[in-house]
């Protein structure tokens, strides 16, 4: 049915149910699994008493969310290598979270994106978005939520 999937995750407990489905479903079909997880570029501004950060400093703290970021996803590589599917693992720098996961979702030519909601409603959807959201908005193929 399926033969190139991409799994959106966040590092979330959330998100491990995510993970748990496309690891099973990329197993049942035998299909090819991209894991991403997206890491903004850290925001440079003044924080506690106008303590700015410098180039250096963001550009340190982007390398360990990337270092993170990748030790998450290797761990879930682990565990689809252990049921026999093809997994690799990529980590995208963008602001743009959604657009991020559409642009390489394209790119790997996925037949379905499996990702998590965290299922925000009324005043909290509204001041922190919803990721998931946009990707169904905006991504035209079919795209699976674990809640």
């Amino acid at each position: 049915m399926y033969k190139r999937i991409l799994l959106a995750t966040d590092g979330s407990s959330l998100s491990h149910k995510a993970e748990h489905s496309a690891i099973a479903m990329a197993a049942a079909f035998h299909a090819e699994l991209l894991m991403v997880k997206v890491v903004p570029h850290y925001i440079q501004t003044y924080f506690e008493g106008s303590f700015a950060v410098t180039d250096v400093d963001s550009k340190k703290i982007e390398a360990e969310w990337v270092q993170t970021a990748q030790k998450g996803l290797d761990k879930v590589q682990t565990q689809a290598a252990a049921q026999g599917v093809n997994a690799s693992t990529l980590v995208i720098k963008s602001d743009d979270i959604a657009q991020g996961l559409i642009d390489q979702a394209e790119q790997f030519k996925a037949e379905l994106i499996v990702m998590a909601s965290h299922g925000r409603k009324g005043i909290k959807r509204l001041l922190l978005g919803s990721e998931t959201m946009a990707v169904l908005t905006h991504v035209k193929i079919p795209v699976l939520v674990l809640r």
